[in-house]
Protein backbone atom coordinates (compact mmCIF):
# COMPACT_ATOMS: atom_id res chain seq x y z
CA UNK A 1 0.00 0.00 0.00
CA UNK A 2 1.89 3.44 -1.03
CA UNK A 3 2.56 5.57 1.48
CA UNK A 4 1.56 9.40 1.45
CA UNK A 5 2.91 12.47 3.63
CA UNK A 6 -0.28 14.79 4.01
CA UNK A 7 1.76 18.41 5.66
CA UNK A 8 -1.33 21.03 6.12
CA UNK A 9 -1.96 23.44 9.02
CA UNK A 10 -5.31 23.35 8.70
CA UNK A 11 -6.46 20.12 10.58
CA UNK A 12 -9.98 19.65 8.42
CA UNK A 13 -8.19 19.89 5.26
CA UNK A 14 -5.44 17.10 6.40
CA UNK A 15 -8.56 14.98 7.43
CA UNK A 16 -10.47 15.08 3.85
CA UNK A 17 -7.28 14.48 2.33
CA UNK A 18 -6.47 11.68 4.31
CA UNK A 19 -9.99 10.26 4.25
CA UNK A 20 -9.66 10.32 0.15
CA UNK A 21 -6.27 9.04 0.22
CA UNK A 22 -7.54 5.78 2.41
CA UNK A 23 -10.75 5.47 0.32
CA UNK A 24 -8.11 5.15 -2.56
CA UNK A 25 -5.71 2.57 -0.84
CA UNK A 26 -3.57 4.91 0.36
CA UNK A 27 -1.55 4.61 3.71
CA UNK A 28 -1.32 8.01 5.39
CA UNK A 29 0.54 10.32 7.29
CA UNK A 30 -0.19 13.50 8.79
CA UNK A 31 1.74 16.46 9.88
CA UNK A 32 0.28 20.00 10.99
CA UNK A 33 3.58 21.86 10.83
CA UNK A 34 6.49 21.93 8.49
CA UNK A 35 9.29 21.27 11.11
CA UNK A 36 7.07 18.22 12.13
CA UNK A 37 6.80 16.89 8.05
CA UNK A 38 10.34 17.05 7.90
CA UNK A 39 10.91 15.02 11.11
CA UNK A 40 8.98 12.18 9.88
CA UNK A 41 10.40 12.72 6.70
CA UNK A 42 13.58 11.77 8.03
CA UNK A 43 12.19 8.78 9.83
CA UNK A 44 9.90 7.25 7.30
CA UNK A 45 9.76 6.33 3.60
CA UNK A 46 7.56 7.73 1.62
CA UNK A 47 5.98 7.49 -1.80
CA UNK A 48 4.72 10.71 -2.43
CA UNK A 49 3.77 13.81 -0.50
CA UNK A 50 1.24 16.52 -0.57
CA UNK A 51 2.17 19.97 0.73
CA UNK A 52 0.22 22.94 1.71
CA UNK A 53 2.39 25.94 -0.23
CA UNK A 54 1.48 28.38 3.03
CA UNK A 55 1.85 26.48 5.86
CA UNK A 56 1.75 29.06 8.99
CA UNK A 57 5.27 27.99 10.45
CA UNK A 58 6.74 27.72 7.04
CA UNK A 59 6.99 27.99 3.22
CA UNK A 60 5.72 25.00 2.11
CA UNK A 61 7.42 25.26 -1.44
CA UNK A 62 11.00 25.14 0.95
CA UNK A 63 9.52 21.88 3.32
CA UNK A 64 9.77 20.52 -1.00
CA UNK A 65 12.95 21.50 -1.13
CA UNK A 66 14.74 19.86 1.97
CA UNK A 67 12.57 16.77 1.24
CA UNK A 68 14.05 16.86 -2.41
CA UNK A 69 17.75 17.07 -1.42
CA UNK A 70 17.12 14.22 0.75
CA UNK A 71 14.96 12.57 -2.01
CA UNK A 72 15.42 13.97 -5.67
CA UNK A 73 12.97 11.54 -7.04
CA UNK A 74 10.24 12.24 -4.49
CA UNK A 75 6.38 12.57 -6.27
CA UNK A 76 4.80 15.79 -5.04
CA UNK A 77 1.77 17.06 -4.87
CA UNK A 78 1.43 21.17 -3.81
CA UNK A 79 -1.66 22.77 -3.14
CA UNK A 80 -2.98 26.30 -2.40
CA UNK A 81 -5.74 28.38 -1.62
CA UNK A 82 -4.31 31.39 -4.16
CA UNK A 83 -4.27 31.23 -7.77
CA UNK A 84 -0.52 31.70 -8.17
CA UNK A 85 2.66 29.55 -7.74
CA UNK A 86 5.04 32.50 -8.68
CA UNK A 87 8.43 31.39 -8.73
CA UNK A 88 7.98 27.48 -8.28
CA UNK A 89 9.50 26.39 -10.96
CA UNK A 90 12.87 28.20 -10.04
CA UNK A 91 14.74 25.31 -8.64
CA UNK A 92 15.76 21.86 -9.36
CA UNK A 93 13.77 20.43 -6.23
CA UNK A 94 11.03 21.81 -7.53
CA UNK A 95 10.76 20.58 -10.92
CA UNK A 96 8.01 17.63 -11.43
CA UNK A 97 5.98 19.51 -8.90
CA UNK A 98 2.04 18.99 -9.24
CA UNK A 99 0.15 21.94 -8.50
CA UNK A 100 -2.86 21.57 -7.23
CA UNK A 101 -5.65 24.88 -5.89
CA UNK A 102 -8.21 24.92 -3.20
CA UNK A 103 -10.94 24.06 -2.75
CA UNK A 104 -10.69 21.09 -4.93
CA UNK A 105 -12.57 17.65 -5.39
CA UNK A 106 -11.71 14.09 -4.81
CA UNK A 107 -11.12 12.63 -8.28
CA UNK A 108 -9.19 15.93 -8.73
CA UNK A 109 -6.87 15.40 -5.60
CA UNK A 110 -6.53 11.77 -6.93
CA UNK A 111 -5.84 12.94 -9.99
CA UNK A 112 -2.49 14.71 -8.96
CA UNK A 113 -1.57 12.33 -6.96
CA UNK A 114 -1.52 10.38 -10.06
CA UNK A 115 0.30 12.71 -12.02
CA UNK A 116 3.40 13.31 -9.58
CA UNK A 117 3.57 9.55 -9.68
CA UNK A 118 3.51 9.50 -12.98
CA UNK A 119 6.04 12.50 -13.57
CA UNK A 120 8.44 10.58 -11.26
CA UNK A 121 7.92 7.11 -13.35
CA UNK A 122 8.42 8.93 -16.42
CA UNK A 123 11.85 10.15 -15.84
CA UNK A 124 12.42 6.56 -14.58
CA UNK A 125 12.24 7.40 -11.12
CA UNK A 126 11.19 5.82 -7.61
CA UNK A 127 11.47 6.76 -4.26
CA UNK A 128 15.23 6.00 -3.49
CA UNK A 129 14.18 3.52 -0.44
CA UNK A 130 18.13 1.75 -0.25
CA UNK A 131 19.32 5.76 0.02
CA UNK A 132 17.50 6.44 2.94
CA UNK A 133 18.05 3.50 4.42
CA UNK A 134 21.43 4.94 5.68
CA UNK A 135 18.70 7.94 7.38
CA UNK A 136 16.13 4.90 8.21
CA UNK A 137 17.72 1.84 9.60
CA UNK A 138 14.78 0.39 10.68
CA UNK A 139 13.30 0.89 6.24
CA UNK A 140 10.36 2.38 7.69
Amino acid sequence: MPRVLVVDDQKDVRAMISMVLRVNQFDVVEAGTAEAGLQLFREHVFDAVIVDIYLDDSNGLDLVSGMRALVPDLPVVAVSGMSAFDGASMSEELTRVVYLRKPFRPAELMRAVEAARAAASEQGLQPARDSRSALCPNGT
